[in-house]
């Protein structure tokens, strides 16, 4: 009897880890729903849906790992389905909406421009799994694929929030795409966020912050998105210049007495 019931808490604690396994991989579904639903927008000719549906994403995709870690349930099999489900939000979704909004015109540079996007967000994710053990988790080597989406996204909201026409911003547009891709593949650094605890105290200035952060959101989320995606793009580079000041101040021969 004792050998029975041991089998049954058994059995009953594996069908508990399956169902917490499919937590985080229900976040990530509907992180894949999410770009999906961007391209068939996209197709619609809504493209103002199309780049909300990417920063919905975005969110999604940040929450998939926090809840693995914060409920154990890592795998293999969620670290592959993640990266799938981002090249399709962060990658395919992206480039076809950006071609269909303001780079269909262009011709073969359009498309260009469009699959330099795509080929880096595809290497970008393949380098981010390869150095995932060895890699330092403070930073990022080259720009997030979440965060080039979110910049080309965020062009697209913004632009369409202020029904200025695309076809005279084609080759902004065309740049913008190229920086995203190229960057993506680039060895430039970003902040990952992830040393950041939750569970220590902060001041009271930073509520502060954080309440007027939520109040501009809701009154222009396309200019406060945009304007923290391009910081965030900006952010790498401004770090790569500044250490390489500072490298130079340090190896210059000092002035002779």
């Amino acid at each position: 009897m004792a050998d029975f019931d041991t089998q049954r808490a058994l059995q009953k604690n594996r069908i508990r880890r399956r169902g917490i396994y499919l937590l985080p991989n229900l976040f990530t579904t509907a992180a894949l729903f999410a770009g999906f639903y961007a391209i068939v927008q996209a197709m619609n000719l809504r493209f103002d849906y199309a780049a909300v549906a990417i920063f919905v994403a975005m969110v999604l995709d940040g929450l998939d790992g926090r809840v693995a870690r914060l409920t154990r349930t890592q795998s293999a099999f969620g670290a592959e389905y993640d990266s799938l489900s981002d090249m399709v939000s962060f990658g395919a979704a992206p480039a076809l909406i950006v071609y269909e909004w303001a780079l269909k015109g262009m011709g073969k540079l359009g498309w260009i421009a469009a699959f330099v996007y795509v080929a880096g967000a595809a290497l970008r994710l393949a380098r981010f799994n390869v150095m995932l053990d060895v890699a330092d988790k403070r930073w990022f080597t080259g720009i997030p694929s979440p965060a080039a989406a979110a910049l080309v996204a965020g062009l697209v909201w913004i632009v369409d929030d202020y029904n200025i026409d695309p076809a005279g911003l084609r080759w902004w547009v065309w740049s913008v795409t190229l920086f995203a891709g190229l960057t993506m593949v680039s060895n430039v650094k970003y902040y990952s966020f992830k040393t950041i605890n939750l569970k220590k105290s902060v001041p009271f200035l930073a509520i502060f912050v954080f309440v007027l952060v939520i109040a501009l959101l809701s009154y222009q989320p396309a200019v406060v998105l945009f304007a923290g995606c391009v910081g965030y793009a900006l952010s790498g580079y401004l770090m790569l210049a500044w250490t390489r000041l500072a490298g130079h101040r340090r190896r210059a021969p000092a002035p002779p007495p």
